[in-house]
């Protein structure tokens, strides 16, 4: 049997047992590894992308698929058009289709205003912001009635903490296509909201912190810690499947953080 009387086959089983179907961007690691495995568990069909390391892609898809779901990893630059146009390809040649797709993918670098490296902010916004148009831009032609689009924001856009200028500036441009792209998709039965996150206990948060900064950090919310991936993973999977009537909405899932 060949590779693409196979993947016609993947296709006609997932056309006809109905299952859903998402894309997750940075599905390799950090909170982009446990919604996918939230998903997958939920008995979504998922995408798994990853930037660039396939090992810790395939990593995620062998779990999944050792607890009965179905999974594929795909790699590509978020904000190469053509890289993620093929990797939704590629899901769609899997599966059928896609029905949710979920931006984590981002990277967070610090700083005062005043001494930040605009190479860096270049850097930052390149992956932050063009990166989530042109994945949003894809699922906006591809996503199937029913289905939803979830971006991942920040919740230091309203906390403000010093350092977090360039970071915050580069969510509140996702929130900004959030809710834009909610109304454009009007009549089409497709979701579209941002999550954002409080502080949680990630390798891309962690990093550079010390052990003081994590427990003053941990304090900033009354429920006293940081946040976890599954609690984020939590709310995406509601946005992703029983969460039909929130749309165009940012959610800030921080533990009561003011």
């Amino acid at each position: 049997m060949n590779n693409e009387t196979m993947e016609t086959e993947q296709s006609n089983q997932a056309t006809t047992d109905g299952a859903r179907v998402a894309f997750i961007t940075g599905g390799s690691g950090g909170i982009g590894r446990v919604v996918a495995e939230r998903l997958a568990a939920d008995g979504l069909a998922v995408g798994v992308h990853y930037a660039g390391n396939q090992a810790k892609a395939d990593e995620v898809v062998a779990g999944i698929i050792a607890t009965g779901g179905r999974a594929i990893a795909v790699g590509g630059d978020v904000a190469d058009e053509t890289a993620m146009a093929a990797a939704f390809d590629a899901v769609e040649a899997a599966f059928g289709g896609v029905d949710v797709v979920v931006n984590t993918a981002g990277i967070m670098i610090l700083g005062p205003v005043a001494e930040f490296d605009l190479d860096a902010l270049d850097r930052m916004h390149r992956t932050n912001i063009r990166g989530t148009f042109v994945v949003d831009q894809q699922a906006a032609r591809r996503v199937r009635s029913g289905g939803a689009i979830i971006n991942f924001s920040t919740s230091v856009t309203r906390l403000s903490f010093p350092s977090y200028a360039a970071y915050a500036m580069s969510k509140g441009a996702v929130e900004a296509m959030t809710l834009v792209l909610a109304r454009e998709l009007r009549g089409r039965d497709i979701t579209v909201n941002a999550v954002a996150p409080g502080p949680t206990a990630t390798d891309l948060f962690l990093n550079g912190k010390d052990e003081a900064t994590i427990e003053k950090l941990s304090k900033v919310t009354p429920l006293e810690r940081l946040g976890t991936p599954a609690d984020i993973a939590e709310s995406v999977a509601f946005l992703a499947g029983p969460a039909r009537w929130v749309n165009g909405q940012v959610v800030y899932v921080n533990g009561g953080a003011a």
